[in-house]
């Protein structure tokens, strides 16, 4: 379970909530400048200088409380951020860069969580390659097995997707999505794409503004959401 208390701004963009995670997939939908990727960045542990007040509790461990000062590091809070723009090493193989956050394994056991990774994310052939040879789903591929490598408990995606065409973002999400459920990985998606949340069958946080606007079942909160908007457009 995931414990929040955010008060964030950023300029003139201003990020107030305070909510509960308790579901296995979570997707955080909204608009463009609705808070969804600061959010993420956040409970990765970034952005820190934002921050007013914050409280991160993940099942029980504290990650972040402005009260006592403690703002866990980005690599001590077992969590694993995929952003839009993958940011691989380009002077690293495909292959050395999933490896890069698994010095502590022996070559075999390093080798065979690679070989895992990216046959689950479906770029095997991929692993002499460099960054600069890929195109931009394969990146995007690339990174998420990364970022899954080092075993994270909390995932982090923010529109991880946006590259791949419909159906193999689609059999990707399937895919991983039973990936994680079988190791217990938390996850939360941050996406405008409300096919997302129907196919993972998640939990929806709407977001607006800066502000949890309503939490609940996909087909309760989304359906609402379509009827607001509707409402909207035949007032203009």
């Amino acid at each position: 379970m995931l414990e929040i208390a955010f008060d964030a701004r950023r300029g003139s963009f201003h990020l107030q909530l305070e909510c509960r995670f308790t579901t296995a997939w979570t997707v955080i939908f909204g608009p463009s400048g609705a808070g969804k990727s600061t959010l993420l960045r956040l409970l990765a542990g970034l952005d820190r200088d934002c921050v007013h007040t914050a409280r991160v509790l993940y099942d029980g461990r504290l990650l972040s409380d402005s009260v006592s000062g403690i703002w866990l590091a980005p690599g001590r809070r077992a969590t694993a951020l995929v952003a839009q723009q993958p940011a691989l090493f380009p002077h690293l193989s495909v292959r050395a860069n999933v490896a890069y956050g698994l010095a502590h394994l022996d070559r075999a056991a390093r080798t065979a969580r690679v070989d895992e990774m990216l046959t689950l994310v479906g770029a095997r052939d991929l692993a002499g390659r460099r960054p600069q040879h890929l195109s931009g789903g394969e990146a995007q591929r690339v990174a998420l097995a990364r970022a899954l490598a080092p075993a994270p408990r909390l995932l982090l995606l923010d529109e991880p997707f946006s590259a791949l065409d419909g159906t193999a973002a689609d059999a990707l999400l399937e895919r991983l999505q039973s990936w994680l459920r079988e190791h217990s990985v938390q996850t939360l998606q941050a996406t405008h794409d409300a096919t997302d949340a129907f196919i993972t069958g998640a939990e929806v946080a709407l977001l607006r503004e800066g502000r949890l606007s309503a939490q609940g079942p996909a087909a309760e909160v989304l359906t609402a959401e379509r009827a607001r908007l509707t409402r909207h457009l035949n007032a203009i």
